[in-house]
Order: C-alpha cells, then sequence, then structure tokens
C-alpha cells in the first residue's frame, strides 16, 4: 500500500515539474539600479501570479549576456526574456533610437507620449525579429552640468565638452565646443584635470559618481530620456497557456508603471543629493533654452532623413497629441 502511494505521489510531483516553465532573463545594469530592482518585482509577480507555474531568473551585472548582447540572446533562443537599453540597437534600426533624441521629449511626460506613439513601429519591428515587447521604463534625462556658469548659449563656445557617442559629439559642436570623448568612469579624473568644462549625463549618475566633487553648477535641460526594454521571445510567450500569458502581460503593464515611479524618484533625489553638496540647480536661461531647441530641431530632421516613412509617422503622432 505504501508503494502505491509513493508511486503515486511521484507521478504528481513529476506532472508538477513538468507543468513549471523557467526563464533565464539577464540584464546588464547592477542588482542595486531601479531597473532591475523592477524587474526583480516584475519576476516576483509573475510567479506569484501564476501560483509558481511560471518561474523567472533574473540575471543582473551582464553575468548571464553582456549588455549589447542580450538582445540577439533573445531573438536567437538563447535566452527566452533579456532587458537591454532600446537606443542600443539603432545601428540596426533607426527606430529603436527616437527615445534618444536631444531635445525632442524633455519631460518624464513628454517620454511617455514620445514611447506610445513609437511602440506600434517598435513593436513590428521586433515582432519581425521573433522579440515580443514586455514593457518599458525611462532613465532619468540627461541634464547639463558645468564648472563654471552659462547664462547664454555663447558661454559653450571655445569650453571643453564630454562627449561619449555621435549625438553628444554632435551637439557639442553645434554649440561651439570641443567635443572631447570620455567615458564615465574616468569623467571625475578629467574635470579634476580640466579636461572637461561641461558635459550631458543624468541627475543619478552625477549622485553616485559624486561628480559635484568637481561640478557645481546643474541645469535641467533634460536632453532626452533613454528607455530600456524588458522583452521575450515570441516563441517562449506562445508557449505558455492563456492565463499564464495574461498574468506576464498585467505584470508587466504594473512594471512599467512602477518603474516609471521610481526613475522619477531616483530624479528627485539625485537633485537633492547633488544640492546638499553645493551644486546650484537651475533652469537654463531663454538664450540656452532656444539653442538646444534648435539643435533638437537639426538632428530630428537628421533622424527623419535616415527613419523613413514609419520615423515620420512617430513624430507626427507624437507632436499631434
Amino acid at each position: 500500500m505504501k508503494k502505491f502511494i509513493y508511486a503515486i505521489s511521484s507521478v504528481a510531483f513529476v506532472g508538477l515539474t513538468q507543468a513549471q516553465t523557467t526563464w533565464d532573463l539577464p540584464t546588464g545594469y547592477n542588482a542595486n539600479t531601479f531597473q532591475t530592482q523592477n524587474v526583480v518585482q516584475f519576476a516576483k509577480d509573475v510567479e506569484q501570479a501564476t501560483g509558481g507555474k511560471l518561474k523567472i531568473t533574473v540575471h543582473p551585472g551582464g553575468a548571464l549576456f553582456k549588455q549589447p548582447e542580450i538582445k540577439r540572446a533573445i531573438q536567437s533562443g538563447l535566452a527566452p526574456a533579456g532587458e537591454f537599453i532600446i537606443s542600443g540597437m539603432a545601428n540596426e534600426n533607426p527606430l529603436f533610437g527616437v527615445d534618444s533624441i536631444p531635445f525632442l521629449a524633455t519631460s518624464y511626460a513628454d517620454a511617455k507620449r514620445l514611447h506610445e506613439a513609437a511602440r506600434p513601429a517598435q513593436t513590428k519591428v521586433l515582432a519581425s525579429q521573433g522579440i515580443k515587447m514586455l514593457f518599458s521604463v525611462p532613465w532619468p534625462g540627461q541634464s547639463l552640468y558645468s564648472v563654471k556658469p552659462i547664462t547664454s548659449a555663447d558661454d559653450f563656445k571655445g569650453t571643453k565638452m564630454r562627449a561619449y557617442n555621435p549625438a553628444t559629439t554632435k551637439i557639442a559642436q553645434l554649440l561651439g565646443a570641443s567635443p572631447v570623448t570620455i567615458q564615465l568612469p574616468e569623467l571625475s579624473q578629467a574635470l579634476a584635470t580640466g579636461a572637461v568644462n561641461n558635459f550631458l549625463t543624468s541627475s543619478a549618475s552625477g549622485a553616485d559618481g559624486k561628480l559635484f566633487e568637481q561640478v557645481k553648477h546643474f541645469y535641467t535641460v533634460n536632453a532626452w530620456l533613454p528607455r530600456n526594454v524588458t522583452a521575450v521571445s515570441q516563441k517562449a510567450f506562445d508557449a505558455l497557456d492563456k492565463p499564464t500569458q495574461d498574468a506576464v502581460l498585467k505584470a508587466a503593464a504594473a512594471a512599467e508603471q512602477r518603474g516609471t515611479a521610481a526613475s522619477e524618484k531616483v530624479d528627485t533625489d539625485s537633485i537633492a543629493i547633488l544640492k546638499a553638496n553645493g551644486v546650484t540647480i537651475a533652469e537654463p536661461s531663454d538664450s540656452v533654452k532656444k539653442a538646444l531647441a534648435a539643435i533638437g530641431e537639426t538632428m530630428t530632421n537628421d533622424w527623419l532623413a535616415s527613419a523613413g516613412a514609419d520615423g515620420k509617422t512617430i513624430i507626427d503622432a507624437y507632436r499631434k497629441k
């Protein structure tokens, strides 16, 4: 009799094991970032909502795949899901870079509208690659730091402006500054030696990197709010039953809202840290605003030239709202 009961229990256990689906979800960001914490909460929500039927294991810090490799890993079936910064994929399709057009969407509200305008086209491109977008969360905006006060657009002329990609190089050139290519880990040393006078980066980068030790002027220009996307292989998603799919989508919608709120809080808290450490927080002058808006128009037109009809549809929809 005991053997019979044990046999039934074993069958039940095997059936339970087979019913559980597991997903690995790599991200390139450290475990202590709000983006990764949000993804971890998403995984917990899914497991709870499905009664353990779907278990998602988050692998932070590039432990499973490095940041630039994650989208390709999902696409090729090496990972069922993952998180990546979508503008990092702009070289394969310009539509992925719309959120990082400088001075186009310069607030959380504008960034949300731009995302809503871009999402259908981006979803279509991802779908053609076998990928389903689950949710997208913005980082705090890229704002302006300067060693000396900037009261006019002319104050940029002749200065050395940190650049770290083609967009920031062009911004420096359009402002009449000399672009100096320096990555974030080396920025503090560059400031200390006078190799850089001003730069664009987020409030969080300034607070976390203690850039307030060298820079005492911060202007909230929010040049762009780059977005992370958490996505899943369409094949992996289709393999789920309907109730599990619904649970994933519901948790994803909650993650997008929660992550955006967390991003806004990080921005507010980081600006408070800068201020507490002697940084003057200010709005840019009208002269600077006008110059930056002109740069935004130029670089939006450059993007439109590469993005074609779909790009025009996105910008038209964004500006219509």
